[in-house]
C-alpha cells in the first residue's frame, strides 16, 4: 500500500474547517481529511504508485479550487 499525505496551513481554523468540508466530498474510502488548528491534512492509500499519483493530482486541483473560494468576500444577493 501507498500512502501520502497532504498538510496545508490556511491561517485560521474557520478557513481550515471551510475548506476541508469542501474536499471531502469527494474523498474515496481511502482518503481522509482532518482539520487541527488552522490545517487540514488529508492521508491519500492506494495499492499502486500511479494510483496514488492520481488521487494526489486530483486532490491538489480540488484544495486549490477550496483554497481560493475560501478567500473570496461572500456575497449576499438579497
Amino acid at each position: 500500500m501507498r500512502r501520502a499525505t497532504i498538510t496545508t496551513d490556511h491561517g485560521d481554523r474557520e478557513t481550515a474547517e471551510r475548506i476541508a468540508r469542501a474536499v471531502s466530498p469527494d474523498n474515496t474510502a481511502e482518503m481522509t481529511t482532518q482539520v487541527e488548528d488552522e490545517t487540514v491534512a488529508t492521508t491519500i492509500e492506494r495499492e499502486t504508485t500511479g494510483g496514488l499519483q492520481s488521487s494526489l493530482d486530483d486532490y491538489v486541483v480540488n484544495l486549490t479550487v477550496a483554497a481560493q473560494l475560501a478567500n473570496q468576500p461572500s456575497t449576499n444577493d438579497t
